[in-house]
C-alpha cells in the first residue's frame, strides 16, 4: 500500500467515524430535547459538522426533523458541506491530479 492509498484509507476511516458521531450526537439531542434532559451544545454539534460529519447531520436532522427551523444549522452545515468539498476537489486537484 503506498502513501496515497493509505491517506485515501485514513480519510475514509475518518470521515466514517466522525459521521457516526454525528449520527449519534443528532439523535442523542433530538431525545433530550424531548425528555427535557441535558442537551448537545449546537458548539459541539456544528464542531462535528466541521470535521467532516456534516452531510450525516444533515442527512440525520432532515430524516427525524431535528432543528429544522434553524437557520444556523439549514443553512450553515450545507454550506459547510459544499466547503470541504471546495477544499476536498482543490487538494485532490493539486496534489494528485495536477
Amino acid at each position: 500500500m503506498n502513501n496515497s492509498e493509505r491517506t485515501l484509507l485514513f480519510i475514509i476511516i475518518w470521515l466514517a467515524a466522525v459521521s457516526g458521531l454525528a449520527i449519534v450526537l443528532t439523535l442523542h439531542d433530538k431525545r433530550a430535547a424531548r425528555r427535557g434532559s441535558r442537551r448537545v451544545p449546537e458548539r459541539t454539534l456544528l464542531l462535528v459538522c466541521a470535521l467532516g460529519g456534516s452531510a450525516a447531520m444533515l442527512a440525520t436532522m432532515r430524516i427525524i426533523r431535528h432543528k429544522t427551523k434553524h437557520a444556523k444549522f439549514m443553512v450553515g452545515i450545507p454550506v459547510m458541506i459544499a466547503a470541504q468539498i471546495a477544499v476536498g476537489v482543490f487538494v485532490w486537484w493539486r496534489f494528485y491530479g495536477g
